[in-house]
């Protein structure tokens, strides 16, 4: 695994050289093959373990990342890689780098006292959310292994401990260029801009002012695009802050999320978003007020003049609206197969997301008879059966088709995942993962077990997912 320097050239103290703790028993756990081969990771099997659990030295020094961050709406000016090393590197075969990070690998000049380890039940989660996620077509950093240390995290419960080996395009966050704004380091944020536009937007070519006006459009549009995704498939992230943005549009951080299964837009499963702050249906919201705060750092690159940056870049953060909006509309026309967008289809979605509510009927199992009534394979919710008349007179001969693209058959469902870190915690494997993962692969598509995994929980108002520190 050949590996090249990552971030160290962009500020001072931005990357900070230092290496993984190494831990007592590494074991590896869950090992990603079609991700190796994709990026032609060829580390022997035996020495898989020990290299993604940190205990392997590498040939240039890992590095923790800092960066800042508005926790919940509190900015924290110094928050960082606490737990957490960025490895270095790789390059695919197209000659894009891609970062590898461990999680769990110990602590960093960023802990602020805590262990910087990982419970093995967050691992989980990470590994099999991110794939799952990223088969449903939701852009998001992806998971090479998973492997258990050998030792006890000192958490609540004591837990057994593992390191996650963390794949993304970058680790550039929107607390990224708060961090080096809040430091008043401009070369550093223009440096750091520069690498995210060569590594995300090489499109934009502008020079001056406008380079950081369009990277600051192109970040937006990207913000709009992923949460819409998101909401497709009923995906509650749970920690929106903005250390948890990345400027690629790309879903990190699989701590206390989950997924939607009675549809309503106040569904809220995080033990620590106490007012819906992230709720699913908030989630555009939360994204432009993020952007509002990468268009704040990004002043200093803008203009001297403060008031004239600010004025440059209001109608970029005023336009998220109208981007959503039409994103969000359109989706909702795939999620139906409406081909033309109406004032009656407006009226007709409006009418679905009401009864859908009123009835505590389920996100995912509806859409996918919806879909699939379409064939005359499934019937629809008694409480349906009127509107659907209404709807069917506004689909064509394209329309299952558009549907069965947007709308998922199988999702990572709350209670399947817990079962699966269930399962992990007792013996250290779980059989019932390796049937999901080869479900939840293909998830538009019928599966002879398609059943296991599409059965809402008989009740979910009590469920909560937890911050995996």
């Amino acid at each position: 695994m050949k590996l090249v320097p990552r971030y160290t050239d962009v500020a001072e103290n931005f990357a900070i050289e230092d290496f993984p703790a190494s831990v007592a028993s590494p074991q590896l756990l869950l090992w990603n093959e079609s991700l190796a081969k994709q990026f032609n990771i060829n580390v022997a099997a035996d020495l898989r373990a020990s290299t993604f659990s940190g205990n392997e030295k590498q040939a240039i020094p890992a590095v923790a990342l800092g960066y800042s961050g508005h926790q919940f709406g509190y900015f924290s000016p110094r928050l960082g890689d606490g737990r957490a090393h960025l490895l270095g590197a790789i390059s695919d075969d197209e000659n894009q780098l891609w970062d590898i990070q461990l999680k769990g690998s110990g602590a960093t000049p960023y802990s602020r006292g805590g262990d910087g380890r990982c419970a093995l039940g967050p691992a989980i989660r990470e590994y099999v959310m991110s794939e799952a996620m990223h088969a449903l077509g939701v852009k998001t950093t992806r998971c090479l292994a998973v492997v258990g240390s050998g030792e006890t995290v000192y958490r609540n419960p004591p837990q057994a401990g593992a390191i996650v080996t963390r794949v993304a395009t970058s680790h550039i966050r929107v607390g990224s260029f708060q961090y080096l704004a809040t430091q008043g380091d401009v070369e550093g944020l223009k440096n750091l801009a520069d690498l995210a536009i060569e590594r995300h937007y090489p499109e934009i070519t502008d020079t001056g002012s406008q380079r950081y006006l369009a990277f600051l459009g192109a970040v937006i549009k990207n913000q709009v695009k992923l949460v819409v995704s998101w909401m497709r498939v009923g995906f509650i992230h749970g920690v929106m802050n903005t250390d948890n943005t990345l400027v690629s549009g790309e879903t990190i951080d699989y701590g206390p999320c989950a997924m939607m299964n009675s549809f309503d837009f106040d569904t809220v499963f995080s033990s620590i978003d106490k007012q819906g702050r992230y709720a699913f249906g908030n989630q555009p919201n939360i994204a432009n007020w993020n952007c509002a705060r990468l268009a704040e750092s990004l002043i200093p690159l803008i203009s001297d003049d403060d008031e004239q940056a600010v004025l440059l870049m209001t109608p970029f953060i005023n336009s998220f609206a109208e981007q959503f909006n039409a994103e969000f509309t359109a989706m909702w026309a795939q999620k139906l197969g409406l081909t033309e967008s109406s004032d009656s289809s407006g009226e007709l979605i409006a009418e679905l997301l009401t009864l859908l509510k009123d009835n505590q009927l389920d996100y995912t199992n509806t859409f996918d008879a919806l879909t699939e009534s379409l064939k005359g394979e499934k019937s629809v919710p008694e409480s349906l059966i009127e509107w659907r008349a209404k709807w069917v007179s506004l689909t064509d001969d394209n329309s299952y088709e558009v549907m069965r693209a947007a709308n998922p058959r199988v999702i990572p469902r709350n209670h399947v995942i817990e079962e699966i870190i269930a399962q992990y915690n007792a013996t250290g494997s779980s059989e019932l993962l390796q049937r999901f993962i080869k479900i939840a692969g293909n998830p538009y598509s019928y599966g002879e077990k398609l059943s296991e995994f599409c059965s809402p929980p008989t009740n979910d108002n009590d469920y909560q997912t937890f911050c995996g520190t």
